[in-house]
């Protein structure tokens, strides 16, 4: 008996494991990119113990003045796992639930697909219980001036999914 629930367990752990990736990998190619320079920025810094995966989409939204040209806004959260910082191979690792959620707003430029340097895309993400009304607000600014320096619409009044 206790083979089976240890049997059950594992193809629960591997089930949970394989959804941890599948918020992911159903994101278009451009907010991949978004959330991959989110968590290259996280991993970066030296307090960051734990490998971070992405949850899940709160809002995005782009805008295509043409030019095959496109302004990116996403707003999302990433979940501490139990691997450690600088895991290779995520598919293992499971979310803890003893830690708070990363809030990150990413907002960035695309030509052709690939995410342009100038302007400077612009990475904004704090633990949960310290996002600010105020830091909510500045991020949506911030990302609706870039668009505006380069003459498009802004972001945030485009037709986004969540």
């Amino acid at each position: 008996m206790a083979a089976l629930w240890l049997l059950l367990f594992g193809v629960g752990a591997l089930f949970f494991c394989s959804n941890a990736q599948e918020a992911y990998n159903n994101l278009p190619e451009t907010y991949k990119k978004g959330v991959d320079l989110a968590l290259e920025k996280l991993n970066s810094h030296p307090g960051i113990q734990h490998h971070f995966l992405f949850l899940r989409t709160i809002t995005m939204s782009n805008t295509e003045p043409g030019f095959d040209v496109s302004y990116i806004y996403h707003h999302f959260y990433l979940k501490a796992t139990k691997c450690q910082k600088g895991t290779v191979d995520s598919t293992a690792c499971q979310f803890r639930n003893d830690r708070p959620l990363i809030d990150c707003a990413v907002c960035y430029k695309t030509f052709g697909g690939e995410i342009e340097q100038e302007p400077k895309p612009y990475v904004h993400c704090i633990h949960k219980p310290a996002l600010t009304e105020e830091m909510t607000v500045g991020r949506v600014e911030h990302c609706n001036r870039m668009g505006y320096s380069s003459g498009a619409p802004t972001l945030l009044s485009s037709k986004g999914t969540k």
